[in-house]
């Protein structure tokens, strides 16, 4: 897309998030219950299972552990941190999925999970995906410092609330067929789409202790990053192949959502995508060669297919 091409740094680290994520994700998602839990019902285990394995770019989570890494935090630690954003991720899409939502029966290019079990279960899985985000974050190896453990706590509270990521779908939702400014689009996106891409680049920065500086430094890139996701993400959805994509494509347009891509064309949505990377790209030449992972992710959101 546009007149940036995916790497081979850019597949091999979504491979190896994926590998690492998914692994997480397995343990944390066992059957088996934590200290201090009743029975985990095992229809309930396997539709959250279903939800999060269910493959994906695990971009998130790699925008995290890529920000992280650049400034000197690798430990298995923030493999945690990544799950437990994920999860948050992942109960979103179990919960737009559903009729009363974006009413999609395809995701990932299989049944959503109120199709592959029932809506019910679907919502408890959603919502059971979104708590144990939470037990994930708390958790010591997380960080030795309760300090960042809370800070990331509260901040993925509010990236994911009403103020956020749920504020963004209400906003979406009010504007099926309604007029939108540039400004109230944009506002929407960076609440339903980009609070969390945001949060995942600024934790990262915050898990590995660094300055405040560079905390609202890689904070900026995540904007960016979000806005940048959201026009690749509108862009797929109005010219993508469905099967490529791995979701019903045009529904935006046939729910008469209000989109950037709807308000400027697709020519000028393309030049933005572009200007918005290469913006992206010089707040981290500073870090020069440290920063090749996140360079590689960044131009991987413009590229993507699916």
């Amino acid at each position: 897309m546009g007149e940036f091409s995916v790497s081979d740094t850019a597949r091999s680290l979504i491979a190896q998030t994926v590998e690492r994520v998914e692994g997480t994700l397995q343990e944390v998602l066992s059957p088996t219950s934590q200290a201090g839990e009743g029975p985990r019902p095992a229809r309930l285990v396997e539709a959250m299972r279903y939800a999060a394995l269910a493959g994906g770019k695990r971009l998130r989570p790699a925008l995290m552990i890529e920000s992280a890494r650049l400034l000197g935090r690798t430990d298995d630690g923030v493999l945690v941190a990544a799950a437990a954003l994920e999860c948050i991720h992942c109960y979103s899409l179990v919960h737009d999925d559903l009729p009363a939502m974006d009413d999609d029966d395809l995701r990932r290019g299989r049944p959503t999970t109120h199709i592959a079990f029932d809506e019910a279960t679907a919502i408890l899985a959603g919502d059971s995906l979104l708590t144990l985000a939470f037990d994930l974050i708390a958790r010591p190896e997380v960080s030795d410092s309760a300090q960042v453990r809370l800070t990331l706590s509260q901040e993925l509270a509010r990236a994911a609330g009403v103020g956020g990521m749920a504020g963004g779908q209400m906003m979406d939702l009010e504007s099926e067929h309604r007029a939108r400014t540039e400004d109230e689009i944009r506002l929407l996106q960076s609440l339903k789409t980009g609070a969390l891409i945001r949060y995942a680049c600024r934790s990262g920065a915050i898990l590995a202790q660094a300055s405040p500086q560079t905390v609202e430094t890689l904070t900026r890139f995540g904007e960016i990053i979000g806005y940048a996701f959201q026009l690749a993400d509108d862009l797929l959805d109005a010219c993508g192949d469905a099967e490529v994509v791995g979701k019903a494509t045009g529904k935006d347009a046939d729910k008469g959502k209000a989109t950037l891509l709807g308000l400027m064309g697709e020519d000028k949505a393309r030049k933005i995508l572009a200007g918005l990377i290469e913006e992206a790209l010089s707040l981290l030449a500073p870090f020069e060669d440290k920063a090749d992972n996140l360079t590689a992710l960044a131009k991987f959101v413009a590229a993507r297919s699916n």
